[in-house]
């Protein structure tokens, strides 16, 4: 996850470089919108994701070969119907619809097909990254991500030394890159787990099972899109593009930071749709207990010395620094710590199968982020009241999914409180006073002398206020054994 990052962070930066902002802007359009397409996919593959876990812990190979079978199907006519869209209305909007410089218009549509070829295959893997997530089998997820990173840092390297037009290039080989991938994980897949094996086998019952959760999730995806397309377009209405690339950049650094976080969920997953499956609701609690707090925890790490040194960290990784995007990334990193919350119960309504409360509450709730943020700023407010009222509807969308979720599964609202929130709380607390106690440890010109203060007071008081005895030796314990591995070695 680290190694994803920072060769995320450095690719994005020569990416813009070498293509040149109008190239790079063209391209985040025009895939942008093809990406549009792709809510539907998104739904399905939580569904996916739930129906082999569940399979796989209830250890009944033939149902599992029948699901995985049914899954392949359904996203091959997900797929293909999603093209069809795509190649018909899609391209219409793009070549009637969208501004496009007259000199760059044949190479965004070799963009728009190749980011359909692109996401067509993104959606047939979707049942095979979900099989390696099921069994757990990490350490091959993480090569398998290690190695897509390095193929695009080796696309970074072939931009800046071609004489060949870099979009139509820097497409071609982030869909040679998608089709590489695709080729690893079927090859994986079908050596390792009897059930990847595809048959023609369609059941009805687990279709309906699979498309029903999937509609519901389908109404939540729509929310997401819905609040965050469209607060993008209020910035661009009420003030100019400059707040919109403040925005863009904001998000960039959310984007990096939410994958980092939610690989790092994707191991706690399965185990908590395996202990309900398994009717083990006790160990299920104690992950969601573990799965929220430790998330939370380790984005409190990151976030905590960018929230302090952000001029420093924007400025040496962009140079030039658009207005507002100081705060709108400091706002856009507390609202992430909220929503880092939200996982453990989500995958916990979709391990009961009962999302359709959930997800029209928490949608709904999500929705009206749009309509308020008009308002705010039809009375004149600035443009980051957009991100306040985000955070604040974040907090009640989180509240109504404890509400919803611990009746589901049977857990105690104040054990939820006293397990996750009330720790978290005082950290923040404590972590708050002890930033005003030893201010003047900070100096304007020490950045990274600041910065790794930062993250050794945070450190500390995670570990010596955040969590309990229980988990403190376990940590220790941990490191102990990793010290005689690599001592062994």
């Amino acid at each position: 996850m680290i190694f994803i990052v920072c060769i995320g962070l450095y690719t994005s930066r020569v990416i813009l470089n070498a293509l040149g902002a109008e190239d790079y802007g063209l391209y985040n359009v025009v895939g942008g919108f093809v990406a549009f397409f792709t809510f539907l996919n998104g739904a399905m593959t939580t569904s996916t994701q739930r129906f082999i876990t569940f399979g796989l812990a209830q250890n009944d190979i033939e149902k599992q070969k029948t699901t995985f079978s049914t899954a392949i199907i359904i996203h091959l006519s997900l797929a293909l119907i999603i093209v069809l869209l795509a190649e018909t209305i899609g391209l219409w909007f793009v070549t009637h619809k969208l501004v496009i410089p007259a000199s760059r218009f044949n190479a965004a549509i070799w963009v728009y097909h190749l980011s359909i070829i692109s996401m067509f295959i993104s959606i047939i893997s979707i049942p095979y990254n979900a099989l390696i997530i099921a069994h757990e089998k990490m350490s091959v997820f993480a090569y398998i991500s290690m190695s897509d990173a390095v193929l695009k840092l080796v696309i970074v390297f072939l931009l800046t030394i071609t004489k060949f037009d870099r979009l139509i290039l820097y497409a071609i080989l982030l869909t040679c890159v998608a089709a590489i991938d695709r080729v690893i994980y079927g090859i994986y897949c079908n050596k390792s787990f009897e059930e990847a094996n595809f048959k023609l086998v369609f059941d009805k019952r687990i279709f309906k099972e699979m498309t029903n959760i999937a509609g519901w999730s389908l109404f939540g995806n729509v929310a997401g899109v819905f609040y965050t397309q469209g607060l993008n377009v209020l910035l661009n209405i009420f003030f100019n593009p400059a707040v919109n690339a403040a925005r863009g950049i904001a998000v960039n650094v959310q984007g990096i930071l939410s994958g980092f976080i939610s690989n790092f969920q994707m191991a706690v997953n399965p185990q908590i749709t395996k202990s309900y499956a398994s009717s083990d609701l006790g160990r299920m609690h104690e992950l969601i207990f573990a799965s929220s707090k430790f998330s939370f925890y380790l984005l409190l790490i990151i976030v905590v010395p960018i929230i302090l040194e952000a001029p420093f960290i924007l400025t040496l990784w962009l140079k030039t620094v658009p207005e507002h995007t100081i705060s709108f990334l400091r706002l856009i990193l507390v609202i992430m710590l909220t929503d880092t919350l939200a996982n453990p119960l989500m995958i916990s309504s979709q391990a009961v199968g009962k999302v359709k409360v959930y997800q029209s509450i928490v949608g709904c709730l999500l929705i009206l982020i749009l309509p308020i943020a008009y308002i705010f700023l039809k009375l004149g407010c600035p443009p980051e009241s957009v991100f306040i009222i985000q955070f604040l509807m974040a907090i009640l969308a989180q509240v109504a999914r404890i509400i919803i979720v611990c009746r589901m599964i049977r857990l105690s609202i104040l054990t939820y409180v006293r397990k996750i929130l009330l720790p978290i709380v005082i950290t923040l607390l404590a972590l708050s006073f002890e930033i005003l106690v030893i201010a003047n440890i900070f100096h304007s010109d020490a950045h990274m002398l600041n910065i790794l203060i930062a993250i050794i007071l945070t450190l500390m008081t995670v570990f010596f206020v955040g969590i309990s005895k229980n988990e403190r030796d376990l940590i220790f314990n941990k490191g102990r054994s990793i010290i005689k591995h690599i001592a062994h070695i």
